[in-house]
Formats: structure tokens, C-alpha cells, sequence
């Protein structure tokens, strides 16, 4: 087999159940403690009742955490890195951060890794982490946060001064699959300091504690295997119910080290005075190495926790290199287990390297910074899976809140009305320290650029919020774990729909219509919910709270207004405009396999319009969302007394009507003539649908048709303000909030009380909805890449006729797909080297600009600076960020021929696979 097609074979192979190459994968969080599953506080705050300072003494009830680490699928069996400097106060075990309420713009890990790579079925993958040879400065860290205001940026560890004279390790973790079953583990720890050090490298093996709990199960064993030349530990189960999904394990080392036993159980005499279930409990290792404790491990050499204790003495400049495999039991003799070791590691890299120049245009391939972004991207994406247990039934009986006890005997705790959800999945995060959990609208921005390199897990993860133990009888789909019922833009539908066409292309022309078919009738019942729940008056106005947009309104949308009253909010109509144009797409594609579905294509056609007709109704009103002075859209405040009036702040809310587009080929309507008899017929009748918005009686280029909100005259206007740079245009993307309100705030006035909403580029000043996320200036990559597609659509439409201003008020008149691809290169420059060597993410940190071993390393933040593009927030939520990799592939590829052939929307997809003729009949 070639070393190109080795990577899809797995795939393939994993597709159809033949070989299980994703068994093993990253699938442990970087953060357990802290979590909601953990909390089992009277008062809900979670940060506090588990903190990290418990973390490495307290066995987590729900899952494991760990550095650079792995499990299997259900995370019954756990591998993980433990450092010890001979300085640190504590075992590194785990990665430390601020907790919510310690930092001035809330949690924050601080520590420095990064992911390398990853193929799609984990068969290598490589992460780096970045072990201070000091003390690590944990009370600095949280004193000097603590201390700071929200006008003043964070404390990071590099200001601590930690990293200063390069007195630091750098500690990579390699991961190679000789079979599904048989990882080996390549550890290669750098002395980047300017004198000799040591390092205690512990690589560590644990069983996940499920038998302390009910119905667990009997306890697992680790021992040690006597008969073995080098240290050798066999993990064995005990207990059918994990037979059936783990075999025994064996883990080998490359030398005979010291192997310390203990169980891993809570240390009750430390954390609360009690008695403990066992003499070796879970912070044991870090007893003995830390302080000597040699009592403190298992002398029998049993246990459920083991480390292989490496004291390593390393040279200046020098490295070393650890090695070890785990493997199934029965697979091999302890003797050979390193025998094919480094060829097994060469070939795997080598297949890595041909799998990505396959998903790698050649017009970037001679441009070694681009490919090296897009490749960290995807193996930021495909790190930052986590298995994810959690059983509300079981987690609400616990609580005192289960179904079982009658209604006046239940607490109120959160996410109480969703105890059918049975959550036991490998699942895409946004960030497993930040983040640790699942969020609806991220998960669908992630399935993107999964999709592609792994279109077959995105599929699934899309499916898996569709199914009935994720999505609420009701028809809501779960938010977050913070709160399963806040409400998220319904993007599902858009995301679901993008993967279709791309996995179309993968597959030669033929799109996977089961996949399709499910996901429809399911964003059925939530497109149902929308309209039952959300729509308050029952006239195609909605809401939805801060729709995850935090901060960015006058007031907290998620909360009762201090005004009364109500919003109509521009954002969550423009959503739901987008939703129901999302189901029509998907109801046009199955109707024109089953005729059945050609009901659903009316049905949504006359949804879009009647939502989207709602946003600006016929003749000049006041209580309407355009507004025709400023050509912009606005929510609307509805006070007690009936009277209305617009909330002027402009904002992404008024650009996201841009989004709702939707262009279809020519013949669509003749393949359709049931549906083109009654659209036509229900116009007749409602013409004041037609008054404002763009309507497919108009025929574009190459006789296309379009819908959406805005007609050519209210576009033009919108992209005015959008591509001015003194507003929305900034040098590495679309603000969040325009410029113009850094000298003009707006300002509302009720009941003697200012609500202020400022232009902020950078961390939040405001503590609204947590305060630790801000909407009000930077620059976030999910609604980018949303406009960033609608122009490419857009331009489908006008072609090349059509021109705008780009930028506002610099006289250069450019295609949308012009546009476009410069608003794809502003994103993208955010992570590009400058002229001084720098990345705009990095701000003006000397260490990722100047130094070798750090400027080629790349974070992939939550957001944004609005002005510099330097990152903020999370930084590690390569999730929705990890669209960058999309932008690039797909303007890499972008010309006007491409977008003007037949299946225009899907040109770059198919660019992507090779088939970029004009004869393919791929319709969107």
C-alpha cells in the first residue's frame, strides 16, 4: 500500500467496523476538576467545590484529566505524563489554571503546550509541552490576577519571568499505532537551559474509578509482570462489563525503572480529615517523589494507578528519549516490544506527511508557514476530542433532584428538566481546559474543517446532538453543560448541509442521503421548538436570549429587561431566517431524490419568508429592525406600554441577515414544478413578502436563483459599513462590535440609569453574562467564516458585475469573491509570520517572534483583538478557530471560473478532490 492511501485505508477500515483505529485517541480532558459533573455543591459553584488544589488527591467521579495524554473510548484505562523539576511544590499531573472567579477576565489555563499533529485515526500524533525548570509560580499567578482589573490585560507565565535564560524543558509526546491495539509512546524531553538539569518524567497508567460508585463494577488491577527483562505492567479487568470493551494491557518500558503502585482512590484523611478506603490512595506518587514519602507506595506492586519512575540528567543544549508501548496482552512477547519501534514511528510520520499534502492545495504546498498553520489547526481540532460521560438521571438522583422523590421533595439544581440525556461519547470540544464539556453551535463550526480530514466522524458528531438521549423531547437541542437549556444559534441545519456537499465531492457526485434524511427529521422537531417557544407574539419574530453572543447588547439578553417588556431580536430572526434556508437546501437535495420531501421544500420556502419578511415589514415603521436612515438592522426594544424603539448598537447582530443566503441552480425549479406552482401561487398572495427581500423569480448568473433577507440596494448599504475599516473592517477580520463606538458610545437612559455598550478590541470590561468573553470589539472566527461563505454564495449569484467598495472609501471597486478572499486572507494573517517575524496572535511577545523554539508554535484563541488580531480569550479553542484551515484551503483554491461553473457553492469542495470540470452536476 502507499504511504498516501495508508491514512485513508485505516479510515476506510474504521468505517466499516473492520478495524477499530480510533479505540485509542487524546480522549482525556486537560481539566476535570472544576466541572459541573464534579459538583456536588449545595450552592452549584462548581469551580470552588472541586478545585485543582483537590484535583491530584481526589478521584473524579465522571472522568479523567491528564498532560498529553490518551484513553480508549470509554476512558476505562488512562495514560498520561507526571513532571517533577525537583522544585515544584506539587507532581505536575495536570494543567493549572485560574478559576473563574481568580482571573480578571475570568478562567484561564496558564501553562504553554501545543498540539503538533494528529492524523484523523490518532494512528500518530505529537504534542509539546513546556516545563519551566523553576518553581512554577502558582501563587504569583493567582495573586497577581487576582489583584488586577478589568482594564488590564492578563498575567501570563511568561511575564512571570519562569521561561527567562530558556531554563525550561521542552517535553514531547509522540503516539504511534503499530495496529489498533498496539500504541507506542515516544517521550523526548530538551534542555533548552544554559546548565545541566533534571527532570523525573513519570508516565503514568491509571484505571478510571468506577467501582467505588454503584453498579461500577468489581475493581481493575495493574501489576507488575515479573517475568519481564525491562519494567513491564499489565492492566487486568476483573469484571465482564469491561471484558467486553478492554482486554488486558500490557505497558512497556525501555528500561528497568522503578514502577510505583497505588490505588486511585480519594485521600480523605488529607482533603477533609476522614479515613481512607485504602493505604495508597491517588496522590501517593506525588508523596513519594515530591517528599520522599517512601510509605506512601504499594510495596506488593499492585495497584490502579502506576508511574515508571525516569530521573533524567540532561546536558545543556542535549535531549533524551523515553520509550514505551501499550499493547493487548496477547499481541507479542515482552522481549521484542521495541524491535520494529523506530520504523514503525518513521513509516506512521511518513503517512501523516502524504495524508496532509493530499488535503493540501498545491498552490500553498511552496509556502512551508501557510501549511504549517493549516496543519496545526486540523491537529488542534482532532486533539480536542474528549470522552464525555455523564448520566443526568443518575447525576440528578445524586443531587437530590431525581425524578423518584415527589416534586416537593426535589432541589433545584441545574439542568434539572433534562434527565433523559445519557451522554457516553468521544465528543469534539471547544477547548479541553476552558471548556471542557460539548456546546452545540461550536460543535457544528468544528465539523467544518473535521470535515475535511475525517468526514465520517464529523457526520457522527452531528448526528450525536440529534439523537434522543442529546436532544430534549421537546426539541431543544443542549446548550452546554454549564446550562443544557440556554439557547444557541440554530446552526445545526447550515453545518449539516455544508458536510453533505463536502462529503459529496469526497464521494464522486454521491452525497449520503441516509445521513441527510436523518438529520432532517430530527432538526424537524428543533426547528418546531423555535416556533413554538421562541416566537412570542406568533409573528415571526424571535428570540432566544444572548444566543451565545454574551455581552455584546445593551442589556443581558438571557435576563428579564430592567425596562419590562421585551426584544425582537435582529440576530435571532436573521438565525432563524438562516435556519429555515438551511432546510429548505437539504429539503431541495432529498426532493430531488424522493419526491415525498417536495411538501418540505414548500413548507420552508414559506417559512423564510414569512420570518425573513417580518424584519422589515411594507411602508416606513418604527417598530421594525431596518432601519432605512442608517441601512442597518437593529433588535428592537418593545416596552410595557406598547410603544418600541431600536436599540442602535452596531454590531454583528446587524450583519448576520448577510448570512441568510441561499442560491440554487437553474433547473431546480423545473425538477421541482409542484413546489414552483405553489411558491408562485402563495407570492400571488402575499405580495408584501416580496417588497423587501430577494426572491428566486430573479434569475443571476448562469439563470441561478437566490433568497435572502436583503435585497441588492439594503446589501450594498450593509456591506458599506461591514468593509469600512473605521467600523467593522479591521486588518485580521469583521469586529464584532463597529469602531465607531470607541469615540461614540451608545448609550440608553432608563430610569436614571446609563447602559453603555463601548467599542473594547480586546478582554471585556464588562462582567455581563460571566464576563469572562467579549462581543464588543474583537474579531471571532465562527462569524467570520459565515460571511466569509455568504459573499462566496453572493458572488454565485452576481457574478462579476457586481462591485462594491473594498475597502469603504478606498476608490477599489472588487468582486464579492474578491472580497471574500480578502477578508479569508485578514483571518488568516492572523496566524501568519509578519515582516518582523511575529504573528499578530502572539501581540508583541518577544518569545514567539524571535525564538526558535517558539515561533513556530501556534495557539489557536477564542478571539481576537480587534485592532492587532493579537489572541484572547481561551487558548486552546482551536474548535471554532480550526475554521481557519477551511479558509485557507478554500482560498487557496478560489477563482472566478470556479465559482462560476455549474454548482457554484460546492466549486471549492470539488476543487479540494480534484474534479474541477465544468461537468459535474453537484447542485447546491
Amino acid at each position: 500500500m502507499s504511504t498516501e492511501a495508508a491514512e485513508k485505508h485505516r479510515l476506510d477500515e474504521a468505517r466499516a467496523n473492520r478495524a477499530a483505529w480510533k479505540k485509542w485517541g487524546p480522549y482525556l480532558s486537560e481539566r476535570q476538576w472544576g466541572t459541573v459533573r464534579e459538583d456536588y455543591s449545595e450552592n452549584g459553584d462548581a469551580w470552588n467545590y472541586f478545585s485543582h488544589d483537590q484535583a491530584r488527591s481526589r478521584a473524579y467521579r465522571w472522568g479523567e484529566d491528564g498532560l498529553g495524554g490518551i484513553s480508549d473510548d470509554h476512558q476505562v484505562l488512562c495514560f498520561a505524563l507526571a513532571l517533577w523539576n525537583g522544585r515544584d511544590p506539587i507532581l505536575k499531573e495536570r494543567a493549572f489554571g485560574l478559576a473563574n472567579s481568580e482571573g480578571n477576565h475570568g478562567e484561564d489555563v496558564k501553562e504553554y503546550y501545543f498540539y503538533l499533529d494528529s492524523t484523523p485515526t490518532h494512528s500518530y500524533m505529537k504534542y509539546l509541552y513546556k516545563y519551566p525548570q523553576a518553581a512554577y509560580p502558582y501563587d504569583d499567578i493567582v495573586g497577581t490576577n487576582r489583584n488586577r482589573g478589568k482594564q488590564e490585560p492578563e498575567y501570563e507565565l511568561l511575564d512571570t519571568g519562569v521561561f527567562d535564560d530558556d531554563r525550561y524543558f521542552d517535553v514531547f509526546v509522540e503516539y504511534a499505532k503499530a495496529a489498533p491495539d498496539d500504541v507506542l509512546v515516544r517521550i523526548t524531553v530538551f534542555n533548552r537551559g544554559p546548565e545541566a538539569a533534571s527532570l523525573h518524567l513519570l508516565p503514568t497508567l491509571w484505571f478510571r474509578n468506577t467501582w467505588s460508585q454503584s453498579g461500577g463494577g468489581s475493581k481493575p488491577i495493574l501489576e507488575r509482570v515479573t517475568s519481564a527483562r525491562a519494567s513491564t505492567v499489565r492492566a487486568r479487568h476483573t469484571d465482564p462489563l469491561f471484558l467486553e470493551s478492554l482486554g488486558d494491557y500490557d505497558l512497556h518500558c525501555d528500561a528497568d525503572v522503578p514502577l510505583l503502585f497505588t490505588e486511585n482512590e480519594t485521600n480523605n484523611a488529607r482533603l477533609f480529615g476522614g479515613t481512607n478506603a485504602s493505604a495508597y490512595v491517588k496522590d501517593a506518587i506525588h508523596s513519594f517523589v515530591v517528599h520522599g514519602d517512601t510509605a506512601a507506595i504499594n510495596p506488593a506492586q499492585t495497584g490502579t494507578k502506576v508511574a515508571a519512575h525516569y530521573q533524567l540528567d540532561i546536558a545543556s543544549g542535549e535531549s533524551q528519549v523515553v520509550r514505551l508501548r501499550l499493547k493487548a496482552s496477547e499481541i507479542g512477547a515482552a522481549d521484542s516490544a521495541f524491535g520494529d519501534f523506530d520504523a514503525v514511528f518513521a513509516s506512521r510520520l511518513q503517512e501523516a506527511d502524504a495524508f496532509y499534502a493530499s488535503v493540501t492545495p498545491p498552490a500553498i504546498r511552496d509556502d512551508p508557514d501557510r501549511v504549517n498553520v493549516m496543519r496545526q489547526a486540523l491537529a488542534g481540532m482532532l486533539w480536542t476530542k474528549q470522552y464525555f460521560y455523564y448520566d443526568l438521571d443518575l447525576w440528578l438522583d445524586e443531587h437530590g433532584a431525581g425524578t423518584q422523590l415527589p416534586l416537593s421533595e426535589r432541589r433545584r439544581v441545574r439542568n434539572s428538566e433534562w434527565g433523559h440525556m445519557f451522554n457516553d461519547d468521544i465528543i469534539s470540544m471547544p477547548d479541553k481546559w476552558e471548556y471542557p464539556w460539548y456546546a452545540a453551535w461550536d460543535l457544528a463550526f468544528h465539523m467544518i474543517p473535521l470535515g475535511m480530514v475525517d468526514p465520517d466522524f464529523a457526520k457522527q458528531q452531528l448526528d450525536l446532538m440529534l439523537r434522543n438521549d442529546y436532544l430534549h423531547p421537546n426539541g431543544q437541542l443542549p446548550a452546554y453543560e454549564w446550562n443544557f437549556g440556554d439557547v444557541n444559534p440554530p446552526v445545526h441545519a447550515w453545518a449539516t448541509m455544508q458536510l453533505y456537499l463536502i462529503d459529496k465531492e469526497r464521494r464522486g457526485g454521491q452525497g449520503d442521503v441516509e445521513f441527510l434524511k436523518y438529520a432532517f427529521s430530527k432538526l424537524l422537531v428543533n426547528f418546531t421548538w423555535w416556533v413554538n417557544r421562541k416566537d412570542r407574539t406568533g409573528a415571526n419574530v424571535f428570540e432566544g436570549g444572548f444566543l451565545g453572543l454574551d455581552n455584546i447588547g445593551v442589556f443581558d439578553r438571557s435576563s428579564p429587561l430592567p425596562t419590562g417588556g421585551y426584544l425582537d431580536q435582529a440576530d435571532g430572526t436573521a438565525w432563524m431566517v438562516f435556519f429555515s434556508q438551511q432546510m429548505l437546501r437539504i429539503a431541495v437535495e432529498l426532493a430531488l431524490e424522493e419526491p415525498l420531501y417536495e411538501e418540505f421544500v414548500e413548507k420552508f420556502f414559506q417559512h423564510t419568508l414569512f420570518i425573513a419578511g417580518a424584519m422589515d415589514r411594507v411602508g416606513e415603521r418604527h417598530d421594525e429592525m431596518w432601519d432605512e436612515e442608517d441601512g442597518f438592522f437593529y433588535d428592537v426594544l418593545r416596552l410595557p406600554d406598547g410603544s418600541a424603539t431600536r436599540l442602535k448598537v452596531r454590531s454583528i447582530v446587524g450583519l448576520l441577515p448577510l448570512a441568510a443566503v441561499a442560491v440554487f441552480e437553474e433547473d431546480i425549479l423545473t425538477r421541482l414544478p409542484k413546489f414552483r406552482e405553489r411558491a408562485q401561487l402563495f407570492l400571488v398572495r402575499h405580495p408584501e413578502l416580496a417588497a423587501n427581500m430577494h426572491l428566486p423569480q430573479e434569475p443571476g448568473v448562469a439563470n441561478r436563483r437566490m433568497m435572502a433577507i436583503v435585497d441588492e440596494k439594503k446589501l450594498r448599504r450593509i456591506l458599506a459599513r461591514m468593509l469600512d475599516e473605521s467600523e467593522f473592517f479591521g486588518p485580521h477580520g469583521i469586529r464584532a462590535l463597529s469602531r465607531v463606538h470607541l469615540e461614540h458610545p451608545y448609550v440608553f437612559q432608563h430610569a436614571g440609569q446609563d447602559y453603555r455598550v463601548a467599542y473594547v478590541p480586546g478582554d471585556s470590561d464588562s462582567g455581563m453574562f460571566g464576563g469572562n468573553s467579549n462581543w464588543r470589539g474583537p474579531v471571532w472566527m465562527p462569524i467570520n467564516f459565515l460571511l466569509y461563505t455568504s459573499l462566496l454564495r453572493l458572488y454565485a449569484y452576481f457574478g462579476e458585475d457586481f462591485k462594491v467598495e473594498c475597502p469603504t472609501g478606498s476608490g477599489q471597486m472588487k468582486t464579492l469573491l474578491e472580497v471574500a478572499k480578502e477578508l479569508g486572507e485578514r483571518l488568516t494573517r492572523i496566524f501568519l509570520r509578519d515582516s518582523d517575524g511575529g504573528r499578530p496572535a502572539y501581540g508583541t511577545a518577544p518569545k514567539f517572534r524571535d525564538d526558535p523554539h517558539w515561533r513556530d508554535l501556534l495557539q489557536f484563541y477564542e478571539y481576537f483583538h480587534g485592532d492587532t488580531g493579537a489572541g484572547i480569550g481561551a487558548s486552546h479553542q482551536t474548535g471554532w478557530t480550526g475554521c481557519v484551515a477551511r479558509i485557507i484551503q478554500v482560498n487557496a483554491v478560489l477563482t472566478q471560473d470556479l465559482l462560476l461553473m455549474p454548482g457554484a457553492e460546492a466549486a471549492a469542495a470539488r476543487a479540494m478532490h480534484g474534479r474541477q470540470g465544468p461537468g459535474s452536476d453537484t447542485r447546491r
